[in-house]
């Protein structure tokens, strides 16, 4: 028989249990920290996944925290993480650059979570080391290329170019009406890269085998004709006079104010930016186009297209638990429905079942266009080589500028991209 205990015996052990002494659960809520960058766009829909996870979780609070974007969160995530201080959930990229964060040493495996069937396999490959799986997709995919003021085109009677030609014959009828006909914001150095980096889809047409060579340190891209032309076409918008007068001053939010605004014609971004007028200027969103950045064959246009980036568990989190329902609830249709509320319609999600509104913003149609069965498209260069030089945003900067020349950028990127492949132990370089 057991034995019971007596009155101030079991009087005591109440007081005990109410006291939490003896084991009883806490009802004290986790507080999960998660690192983001700090674009409206982000931030919005950050917001309304805390909003909606903590109120199917109530015991776990999410903090968000915020960090600069470009060159500058790179080396702030990579140092948090190499000083065991990082927050218990990041957003970083996929593809190249996550290469870099050494994931079987600092990341927690998310291979075998059961929400990994909710994630779309062509994300998980770009979130991989080794076999293993430790991301799941944040946000949309995105494409690469050129926002544009809708209300500008109709009064001065454009229409979105397929051809370079085209583009630069609608920059000067822009410049002529007195207009800014090309914006740039290179204050945040990293929005300076989208004539290079979105033009891949250009190059690929043009030189299908550059990314494999490029890999192997059998390509460059100073001596690719078809890679140098984004350098190239930098300084071309440069000495034409296309640039609003404050593009060295100006930041990314001025940028989506000019274009949503007609401050401005042209914004050459990535397709999360609708994301940031939506939230910022939402007043504007259906005066806003998109359409690729054109090359020289206007059979050939398409989209350079970007994965989405990746939401990670580093291995110090004291919450590794809690992250992963967080990280199950993201990768979920309520969490694309969270998103999409936060940060208005982007693209296309990474996760099975999630589908846009049947009424989205223009730029938003104009970017799902380039997804449907016979359009064209590319994978951005990141996805499909480990190479990318860290210093690209300042070069292009430069070159943008008028302060180098197109080639001496390409050359001095080249020689950016070969100290990064060493770094990597990449076979064929020295």
């Amino acid at each position: 028989m057991k034995n019971i205990p007596n009155r101030r015996q079991a009087v005591a052990l109440a007081s005990f249990c109410a006291l939490g002494l003896l084991g009883t659960p806490s009802h004290a809520a986790t507080t999960l920290s998660v690192l983001v960058d700090g674009g409206p766009q982000t931030l919005g829909a950050f917001k309304a996944l805390a909003a909606d996870f903590s109120a199917k979780n109530p015991g776990i609070k999410v903090d968000i925290e915020t960090r600069p974007g470009g060159s500058e969160g790179d080396n702030m995530v990579k140092t948090r993480l190499a000083t065991g201080e990082m927050s218990d959930v990041f957003l970083y990229n996929a593809g190249s650059l996550f290469k870099a964060l050494n994931a079987k040493r600092n990341l927690v495996d998310l291979t075998v979570e059961p929400f990994q069937a909710n994630v779309m396999d062509n994300f998980k490959t770009v979130v991989s080391e080794e076999g293993r799986v430790y991301g799941v997709p944040i946000q949309t995919a995105m494409g690469g290329g050129v926002l544009y003021n809708k209300k500008i085109y109709a009064k001065l009677k454009l229409q979105p170019p397929k051809t370079w030609a085209e583009f630069q014959k609608n920059n000067a009828a822009i410049k002529a009406a007195g207009i800014p006909a090309v914006i740039q914001t290179y204050k945040d150095t990293w929005s300076s890269q989208l004539f290079v980096l979105a033009d891949f889809h250009n190059v690929n047409t043009a030189d299908s085998g550059f990314a494999e060579r490029y890999t192997a340190n059998k390509a460059k891209y100073a001596t690719s004709p078809a890679a140098l032309k984004g350098f190239q076409r930098l300084d071309e918008v440069f000495k034409a006079g296309y640039l609003n007068k404050d593009f060295a001053s100006a930041k990314y939010e001025d940028g989506l104010r000019m274009v949503a605004k007609g401050e401005g014609a042209h914004y050459p971004m990535l397709t999360f930016a609708i994301g940031g007028i939506s939230v910022a200027y939402k007043d504007f969103i259906n005066d806003i186009g998109f359409f690729a950045l054109p090359g020289d064959d206007a059979a050939q246009n398409g989209l350079t297209v970007w994965l989405p980036p990746g939401l990670y568990i580093p291995k110090s989190s004291p919450h590794i638990a809690e992250a992963k329902k967080f990280l199950a609830f993201v990768a979920s249709v309520d969490g694309c429905n969270a998103q999409t509320r936060g940060a208005g319609p982007q693209g296309p999600y990474m996760v099975k079942g999630c589908d846009l509104p049947a009424t989205v913003p223009p730029a938003v149609a104009d970017l799902v266009g380039y997804f449907k069965p016979g359009a064209k498209s590319t994978p951005a260069l990141e996805y499909l080589s480990p190479v990318k030089g860290p210093s690209l945003e300042q070069i292009t900067v430069e070159v943008g500028s008028g302060i180098r020349k197109p080639a001496d950028g390409a050359a001095l990127y080249d020689e950016d991209v070969r100290k990064q492949a060493m770094q990597l132990g990449l076979p064929g370089w020295k």
